[in-house]
């Protein structure tokens, strides 16, 4: 008996090219992982963050690492929207062009300090991976979404390396999966961070956190 082929429509995202992303405008030809609702929730959050922490400084630089950047889509959105920004991107992978692109297995090619930096690492347990929708794991780039047996190997990778790339007063914005906030926590203390608050995303669920220097 011929066995039969399942099919699986590719995302509306890769069909159409781009997704909007924080009111950019976000290519996807080269199929980068699709920027998702809650990320684009934090990240507008976080935005508003900076906003906060930068007023009166005039036309001080704000430095900004977007690591695991992907699309870049968290990146092009703080350049966007933060005056005087100046954001570097970082990812093992390169999706698109820019001159302050910097090819990275997380902070493996790092050499400069920031005042702000972002990271979206790959986090979904590749033992959950028959949760995953069939059209994610067919069409979009596993190497963005798994993040070993557990999710935690490059949250734990990137958490023990961001310190030394902090700027004094800087910091760090993470995303996570909801049910490793406890594992999180751990590791944010494990690696001597004292100040960081869990934030829910716009479905209530724990989503990212935010570690000061």
């Amino acid at each position: 008996m011929k066995k039969e082929i399942e099919w699986y429509p590719q995302p509306q995202e890769y069909a159409i090219g781009f997704v909007e992303f924080l009111g950019c405008k976000i290519d996807l030809s080269s199929r980068p992982l699709i920027p998702r609702p809650e990320t684009e929730f934090w990240v507008e959050k976080a935005i508003e963050v900076i906003h906060h922490n930068i007023h009166g400084r005039g036309k001080y630089d704000v430095r900004v690492l977007d690591m695991f950047a992907g699309s870049g889509c968290i990146g092009m959105a703080v350049l966007k929207h933060v005056k005087n920004a100046k954001v570097t991107f970082a990812d093992k992978y390169k999706y698109f062009d820019s001159p302050n692109f910097i090819k990275s297995d997380v902070f493996s090619n790092i050499r400069d300090k920031y005042d702000f930096i972002f990271a979206n690492p790959p986090y979904i347990p590749t033992k959950n991976k028959s949760k995953v929708g069939k059209s994610v794991l067919k069409y979009e780039p596993k190497t963005a979404l798994f993040g070993g047996p557990d999710g935690l190997f490059y949250i734990d990778k990137f958490l023990r390396g961001v310190k030394k790339h902090l700027n004094t007063n800087g910091q760090i914005f993470m995303e996570f999966s909801p049910e490793q906030k406890t594992a999180v926590g751990k590791l944010t203390k494990k690696y001597g961070y004292k100040n960081y608050e869990f934030h829910k995303d716009q479905f209530n669920r724990w989503r990212w956190v935010s570690i000061f220097n």
